[in-house]
């Protein structure tokens, strides 16, 4: 299975919980149960008010039917009386509406804050392994869904239910047995015909939720990588994949489409013959003498009242499996543990220096592919450390280590001798800050990327931030300055820009322990010099880890590890590194050619 189909669109409804999920939506509307209560009065007294006008439209009836003198007077109270009825039942219905809005959307508002929440709390391997398109859509289908039946119980099936009590109950007492019995008979066919025939199409509907979903995670995979898109020149490969998808998703819902009209055609008969067989024993009961004209209104109304909604009981029902479906996508989202949590009773970090010790650690993303070896350093407090090393050597799956986004499957990582995995990660993540190598900012102005480190900065201390990271001038010269909006993931901005800011608000943060992973990757010469004396000055008094490709950059570094094939394979200082003639020593000389050739072809460049 696909890594974006979730659990949901894999599974038949069958092991869909609908009423443990439904049984999930009253936290989220307990904050205001009183106006929940409140709406449910003014919904049974709407309903009360449109049983009471068929009443009242049998006594006119009856009354114009007689020769009493009280013909002139008797209607026009009772006319009064059917238009008060008529206002109380719009009254009460527009009340129940607007108690209502508040729980509605409440409930929306603290289902969204807490999926975002959980979602920020799921660990990085669910993160790489996601697709953003098919999360969001996911995500907008199940918040909606909640505000969807909320909607439709409480002014579909709630009202349909007390209406259809008092209508039975009337017809109980006061006329003969037959007409409860077809109306009960009739009610039931339909609702049995309804579940059964929409159970069958639910698959349709499993089938375009997953193709909905799958078409916009490729569709937002293709917008995010645009760029990838136009080098390759395969803007068609992309737009035929999403029309592929879409082309199952077509099929799927007319499919869906033309079942529903089965449906239909299948409710309206039920509900004619319920109502012809009805009719009929009323016609025969006014001419029988055993009912008056006004209770042939009377049950005609009645029927009326009655059925028509359970007409559109049907379509309800289909949208509420529908909503259904949708929201158990979030509870299944909801349900899933995050892989990293703090453990109970974690303590705070005890910061002291800032010091780390890596002690033995092995680690693997996948079981049948060990990434680190027992691997052990420490780094004293104040000490800057480097890491080197070919590309998948394991430099990277440090600082994630550190950060605890994953936990060690062997050995310890401890800050300052606290085991990271026995304190609480905001404690841990709160002395520590970090350059990455890709350097992805907020859709917002530079302001925001830059004080992200640092919420309550001043503008004098972003600007202080800013200068030392050398990209104040840059700023300075954009019409908007740090109100200038950077687009998604910074695409507005250069590698070397995005990364400045990167570093600008590591500086704001001013933790404790610094990593750099790659932070100059994306510079140029000129100002990566620049950029990396700043880095020596921000890095100065701190515990800082270097991980680097370029080795120029490390050369100051109190020691320097050189890590090949997930172990510790040399390390020492510059100098030492080189007198060995072992793997570092190889790596200098090859990027000082490199450099050389370079510098002799920019040469060649100026000259020309």
């Amino acid at each position: 299975m696909s890594p974006h189909r979730t659990q949901a669109d894999a599974r038949p409804h069958s092991d869909r919980r609908d009423w443990q999920n439904l049984r999930g939506m009253v936290p989220f509307i307990w904050d205001y149960r009183g106006r929940a209560l409140i709406a449910l009065v003014c919904l049974v007294l709407a309903k009360m008010a449109n049983v009471g006008i068929p009443l009242l439209l049998k006594d006119i009836v009856d009354a114009m039917d007689s020769a009493d003198e009280r013909l002139v007077v008797l209607p026009v109270s009772l006319l009064l009386a059917y238009g008060l009825l008529r206002l109380s039942g719009t009254l009460f219905n527009e009340l129940r509406d607007a108690v209502f809005a508040r729980v509605r959307y409440h409930a929306m508002r603290r289902l969204s804050t807490r999926v975002l929440t959980h979602l920020h709390n799921l660990s990085l391997r669910f993160h790489l392994e996601r697709q953003t398109g098919a999360i969001s859509r996911d995500l907008e289908r199940g918040t909606r869904s909640v505000s969807s039946i909320l909607n439709y119980m409480v002014f579909s099936i709630i009202p349909m239910l007390v209406e259809f009590m008092l209508v039975a109950t009337i017809l109980m007492v006061s006329y003969d047995p037959i007409f409860t019995l077809v109306t009960f008979s009739t009610v039931a066919v339909y609702i049995l015909f309804t579940l059964a025939i929409t159970e069958w199409r639910m698959e349709y509907r499993h089938v375009m939720n997953r193709l909905e979903s799958q078409s916009s995670a490729q569709a937002f995979d293709s917008l995010i990588n645009y760029e990838t898109v136009k080098y390759f020149g395969n803007e068609q490969l992309e737009l035929d994949r999403f029309d592929g998808t879409l082309s199952g998703w077509e099929e799927a819902a007319v499919k869906s489409q033309t079942s529903m009209s089965l449906l239909n055609f299948g409710q309206g008969a039920i509900i004619a013959i319920g109502v012809t067989l009805i009719m009929f024993h009323a016609t025969a009961g006014v001419v029988d003498g055993k009912m008056t004209v006004g209770d042939l209104v009377l049950v005609n109304a009645f029927l009326l009242q009655l059925f028509i909604p359970l007409n559109f009981l049907g379509i309800v029902y289909r949208q509420i499996k529908y909503s259904l479906a949708d929201m158990d996508l979030i509870f299944k989202l909801m349900e899933r543990q995050p892989e990293i949590s703090n453990p109970e009773g974690a303590a705070e970090l005890g910061l002291q220096g800032g010091g780390i010790v890596f002690d033995r650690v092995d680690f693997a993303y996948q079981e049948d592919r060990q990434i680190l070896h027992q691997v052990s350093f420490s780094i004293d407090p104040g000490e800057k450390i480097a890491v080197v090393g070919h590309s998948g050597a394991g430099k990277s799956t440090l600082s994630r280590l550190l950060f605890r986004f994953y936990d060690v499957t062997g050995g310890c990582v401890s800050v300052d001798g606290q085991d990271v995995r026995a304190v609480t990660q905001e404690s841990l993540r709160q002395v520590m800050g970090i350059v990455p190598q890709d350097s992805v900012l907020f859709n917002d102005s530079i302001r925001y990327n830059l004080a992200y480190g640092h919420p309550g900065a001043s503008q004098a201390e972003l600007e202080a931030a800013a200068g030392m990271a050398h990209i104040a001038e840059f700023i300075d010269s954009l019409p908007q300055g740090y109100d200038t909006v950077v687009g998604e993931r910074g695409l507005k901005l250069s590698g070397g820009e995005k990364q400045r800011i990167a570093i600008a608000r590591a500086i704001l943060k001013k933790p404790r322990i610094l990593v750099f992973d790659e932070a100059t990757s994306s510079l140029d010469s000129h100002t990566e010099q620049a950029i990396q004396e700043t880095l020596s000055e921000v890095a100065e008094n701190h515990t800082a880890l270097v991980i680097a490709h370029r080795l120029s950059t490390v050369v100051d570094a109190d020691r320097i590890m050189v890590m090949a094939e997930g172990r510790i394979a040399e390390q020492g200082t510059h100098q030492e590194l080189l007198d060995k003639g072992g793997i570092y020593s190889g790596m200098w000389l090859l990027q000082q050619q490199q450099k050389s050739k370079s510098g002799e072809g920019e040469h060649s460049a100026d000259a020309e």
